[in-house]
């Protein structure tokens, strides 16, 4: 690519001392995401979610939206729906300024190409696409383990909107990058990375999805919504997206076949149960680099650069079978939030390719320039510490959320007591009550733990607050 002259390298030179030095204490923009919130995670697996909330409401920092996508995920596995409700309106707060400014001023998100001088951890986190949409189907899930169908069905609505928002961005996102790209005469193309493991984020189940942020869970859970509303109408487009996003799923397909059906039927005293089956959590970014050479005044100066890479890790097991009232159902694939992340991960990769070129080569050329002009060496030194701290990749990500997510339905006789869950471990035995014409159970296996978030009641039914609301059940896998 074209390289530009430093202006002052010597200054540079100072500039990176400083951030190196601040970096020793542990300055929030070179920490690393992946090791901290692998320790939340494995405090929540072992069966503390609270604990592990209330570990992350004790540190001090800046409380940004990945602090609120995080602790609202943690509260949910602790069954404090309303705190749960409280941070993640938060969150969305945030998410909604974000959807505003892509609406009146998109370039303004989309900032320029070279506007970082150290890393992508110093910009103010955005959240990425899946997340921004996951973070919707999330708080609906939240209103129905409340018993809360109507707010339910208002963040269904928000989920539709919030995609087309995303879609539009990114598509200027694209046409951005590449004409800064083009100017620069850059190469973004994450495949001429020597050594980046490209089957991460490049492979047959990825490149499969439509985009990373639409998911046929989320779609197929605002189909049940409106179907337990009494929209069929709308019902439809929900499940016919679903099966468009995962086609060839009989459990997706069935749902619409048999949509009229289900709406004419009269109460015949049974409940259909909606199983919502997660396991994992989602995988991490962590930072890596990589040679990258650089040629200057007929020099090819090599100089490493980092990028996130994600980390291979442990998917979760789903259950095999859930049995209630006499019904065995087997939960079945149908949204990979890991996938997901890997496709977002893959999309957005020629925009930091092309900012992690920008920013090496400008530290690249002022090392080289300053070991010139520096005979007692101690400025090249200086140049090339803040380098090596300064170079580091944006491990950000929403971790709590679920590797990946099934469905199954059963129609089991309403006033049913309890449903059993085959396990890895063994077959654990839960006390819940089918109640009403519609009815929405989630469980989440995280490693060697089963949390159930079972709902009050059926559409129509008041809210129950959180007091009144039954404890969440933990049930530890034996091995």
């Amino acid at each position: 690519m074209n390289a530009s002259k430093p202006s002052n390298p010597i200054a540079t030179a100072k500039l990176l001392l400083v951030l190196a030095a601040c970096a020793l204490p542990g300055c929030a923009t070179f920490r690393s995401y992946n090791a901290e919130l692998s320790k939340t995670i494995d405090v929540a697996a072992s069966g503390k979610p609270g604990v592990a909330a209330a570990a992350m409401e004790k540190k001090k920092g800046k409380q940004d939206l990945l602090y609120y996508l995080e602790l609202g995920e943690l509260q949910r596995l602790d069954a404090r729906f309303e705190d749960s409700q409280k941070t993640w309106m938060t969150a969305d707060r945030v998410v909604q300024t974000w959807e505003e400014a892509a609406a009146a001023n998109p370039e303004k998100l989309l900032g320029a190409a070279g506007s970082l001088v150290l890393n992508d951890k110093g910009t103010v986190y955005e959240g990425h696409d899946y997340e921004k949409v996951m973070l919707s189907t999330r708080m609906a899930l939240n209103h129905l383990a409340r018993g809360d169908w109507d707010n339910a069905r208002v963040e269904i609505k928000k989920t539709h909107e919030r995609e087309a928002v995303i879609a539009d961005l990114r598509a200027k996102e694209v046409e951005k990058t590449t004409e800064e790209a083009r100017k620069r005469g850059a190469k973004t193309g994450f495949k001429d990375l020597n050594g980046y493991p490209v089957q991460s984020i490049d492979n047959p189940e990825v490149n499969a999805l439509r985009n990373s942020y639409q998911s046929a869970f989320s779609h197929y859970l605002a189909g049940y919504v409106y179907e337990a509303l009494g929209e069929p109408s709308l019902a439809a487009p929900g499940y016919r997206q679903a099966i468009e996003l995962h086609p060839g799923n009989p459990i997706l397909e069935d749902a619409l076949a048999n949509l009229d059906n289900r709406s004419a039927q009269a109460d015949d005293g049974m409940t259909d149960v909606l199983f919502v089956v997660e396991s994992g959590a989602a995988p991490a970014r962590v930072s890596q680099q990589f040679p990258l050479p650089i040629p200057y005044n007929n020099r090819l100066l090599v100089y490493p650069i980092s990028f996130p890479v994600l980390q291979q890790h442990d998917m979760g097991v789903l259950p095999t079978a859930i049995r209630m009232g006499g019904v065995t159902a087997t939960p079945t694939l149908v949204t990979s939030v890991d996938a997901m992340a890997r496709r977002s991960l893959q999309d957005e990769m020629p925009g930091i390719v092309l900012r992690g070129i920008i920013r090496s080569t400008a530290k690249a050329i002022a090392q080289y320039q300053v070991s010139q002009q520096d005979e007692t060496g101690l400025a090249s030194l200086a140049v090339m510490l803040g380098s090596i701290v300064t170079e580091s990749a944006d491990e950000r990500t929403w971790r709590m959320l679920p590797a990946q997510i099934a469905i199954a339905r059963a129609r089991v006789p309403a006033g049913t007591d309890h449903l059993e869950v085959d396990t890895p471990g063994g077959t654990q035995q839960i006390a819940i009550a089918a109640k009403g014409r519609h009815q929405v159970i989630a469980l989440r296996m995280l490693r060697g733990h089963l949390f159930t978030l079972p709902p009050p009641g059926p559409p129509g039914d008041k809210p129950q607050q959180a007091s009144t609301m039954p404890l969440l059940q933990t049930f530890l896998a034996q091995p």
